[in-house]
C-alpha cells in the first residue's frame, strides 16, 4: 500500500531538510516517493503500477505519493518541474530523480539498481 505524505511526514519519515543542510536519510527501509497531482494523466496511469509494486516489494521498501498541489513547498524543494516525477531514495548514498510515467519493468530495474533491492 502506498502511503501519502505531508511535510511533517516527510520531515520525520524521510530527510528534516530544515535542520540539515546535508542529506542524510531517515527511513527504515530503501524507498520511492511519487511527485503527482490529481489532474495529471499520466500519474493517474502510473498509480495502480505503484500499488502492485507497494505489493510485490512490500517489507522490503517503501513507496510513498506526495500531491504536488497540496504539498508546494515539498515539490519546491526538490525543484519538482513536470509530474510524475520520481525519487529514489537508498539508504546509503544520494537520491536519484526520474521523471515521466515509467513502465513496471523500469521501475523493478530500478529498486534493483539504484536501491539494491530484488523481489
Amino acid at each position: 500500500m502506498t502511503e501519502h505524505l505531508t511535510k511533517e511526514t516527510f520531515l520525520s519519515k524521510i530527510f528534516n531538510y530544515e535542520i540539515n543542510k546535508e542529506w542524510k536519510f531517515l527511513g527504515e527501509r530503501p524507498c520511492l516517493i511519487d511527485f503527482y497531482a490529481d489532474w495529471c494523466g499520466p500519474c493517474k496511469m502510473v498509480a495502480p503500477v505503484l500499488e502492485e509494486l507497494a505489493e510485490d516489494f512490500e517489507g522490503k521498501l517503501d513507496i510513498y505519493k506526495i500531491n504536488t498541489e497540496e504539498e508546494q513547498e515539498l515539490a519546491s524543494v526538490f525543484g519538482i518541474r513536470s509530474i510524475p516525477s520520481f525519487l529514489f531514495i537508498p539508504m546509503e548514498g544520494q537520491p536519484q530523480m526520474a521523471m515521466g510515467a515509467l513502465p513496471k519493468e523500469t521501475f523493478i530495474k530500478a529498486f534493483s539498481e539504484v536501491l539494491g533491492v530484488d523481489k
